[in-house]
C-alpha cells in the first residue's frame, strides 16, 4: 500500500488506492500460504483470492483509466489541499491496509491449518463464492456496458441484476467474502474469524459502499428515488410494484 501511495503522488491520483486493494488481497494470500502449511484448501482460498483481486483490479483500472480522480478522493483533497500528500498514506492506503488485513483473517487462519482434505462445508464455501463473483463480475459489466451508451447519461441503471439489487456488485463482493470464510472453518480455521467478512459486509454496507454512494446520487440520477423504492438495496428480491 505504500508502493501504491508512492505511485499516486507521482500521478495526483489517490484513486490508485481502489486498485491496490484488489491486489494487496493477493499478496496477503499467498505470503500466508508461503508461511504456512501449504495445504489444499490453502492453495483453492488462494486462487479464489487470486481471481478475484486481478479481476476487480482490472476493472477498476479500465474505469479509471483515463479519467479524472474519483470525486470522493476529490473532495478529501480539497478540504486539505496541502496536507492531502501525506495525509492520503494514512487516511486512505494504510487504512486500507490495516481493513485488508482484518478482512483476511480467515486465510491468514486457514494458513496454519493442514487438513487431510477439502471437507463438505469448504466445497459450500466455494459455491458461495461462485455465487458472489457472479453477481460482481456481471453487475459491474453490465454497469458498464450501461455507462457506455449516451443516451443513458444521468439514467438509472435498472436493468439485469440491477432491477433486483441497487448494488449487485457489492453483494457479490460480500458474498465471495463470506464464502471464503465457509471454505476457511470448513478446513480447521477458528469460528472468530468470521470478523473477516463481517468487516467487509460493513464497510461495504456502511461506510464505503453502499451509504456513501447514496449520499448524492439522487441529485445526479433523474428517478432514483421511485428506485430504491421498488428495489432492494442489497440483497437481490424481486422489484417491489
Amino acid at each position: 500500500m505504500i508502493f501504491a501511495w508512492l505511485i499516486s503522488l507521482a500521478r495526483r491520483d489517490a484513486g490508485v488506492a481502489d486498485i491496490a486493494w484488489g491486489l494487496v488481497f493477493i499478496v496477503i494470500a499467498w505470503t500466508s500460504y508461503l508461511a504456512g502449511e501449504g495445504s489444499a484448501s490453502m492453495l483453492l482460498a488462494c486462487c479464489l483470492v487470486t481471481l478475484w483481486g486481478l479481476r476487480l483490479a482490472v476493472h477498476v483500472g479500465r474505469r479509471n483509466l483515463g479519467h479524472d480522480e474519483d470525486r470522493r478522493y476529490g473532495k478529501m483533497r480539497a478540504k486539505r489541499p496541502d496536507t492531502f500528500w501525506i495525509w492520503s498514506l494514512f487516511g486512505v492506503f494504510l487504512l486500507q491496509g490495516i481493513i485488508a488485513l482484518l478482512v483476511s483473517i480467515p486465510l491468514q487462519s486457514l494458513a496454519a491449518q493442514d487438513p487431510d482434505s477439502v471437507a463438505a462445508l469448504s466445497w459450500i464455501g466455494v459455491a458461495g463464492f461462485a455465487l458472489g463473483f457472479f453477481f460482481e463480475a456481471v453487475g459491474d459489466a453490465q454497469l458498464t456496458a450501461f455507462r457506455r451508451d449516451p443516451d443513458n447519461g444521468g439514467q438509472v441503471m435498472d436493468r439485469g441484476l440491477w432491477r433486483y439489487s441497487r448494488h449487485p456488485n457489492y453483494f457479490g463482493d460480500a458474498t465471495q467474502w463470506w464464502g471464503i470464510w465457509l471454505l476457511a472453518i470448513g478446513s480447521g480455521a477458528a469460528w472468530w474469524t468470521v470478523l473477516g467478512p463481517v468487516v467487509m459486509t460493513f464497510f461495504l454496507l456502511r461506510v464505503s459502499g453502499v451509504t456513501l454512494l447514496e449520499k448524492d446520487i439522487g441529485s445526479r440520477r433523474s428517478g432514483y428515488s421511485e428506485y430504491v423504492e421498488r428495489t432492494s438495496a442489497f440483497i437481490p428480491l424481486p422489484p417491489k410494484p
